[in-house]
């Protein structure tokens, strides 16, 4: 069955959500090297940490794009404050 199209934008609302958390982490994982190479390797070791918890989340957003393509998450109606995607 077709995803409609609200679910379409989430999916692709969610799957945008993670390339930007993965693009994210990639920089932090570049800021990180340069802060050991400069002899700062705690302040490294906590933005390897933050991409950790980045990468954890893009997965999560990766795994509920999956779910809305097979049609286990939909959109329903929202409160227009909120996510103006589903609704």
């Amino acid at each position: 069955m077709p995803l409609t199209k609200p679910n379409q934008e989430l999916r692709r609302d969610l799957q945008g959500l993670a390339s930007d958390l993965k693009w994210s982490a990639v920089e932090l994982m570049r800021i990180a090297v340069r802060l050991s190479e400069a002899g700062n390797e705690p302040d490294a070791q906590a933005v390897i940490r933050i991409c950790q918890v980045m990468q954890a989340g893009e997965d999560r957003l990766v795994g509920y794009g999956d779910e809305v393509k097979v049609g286990r998450i939909a959109c329903t109606k929202s409160d227009p404050a909120s996510y103006g995607g589903c609704g």
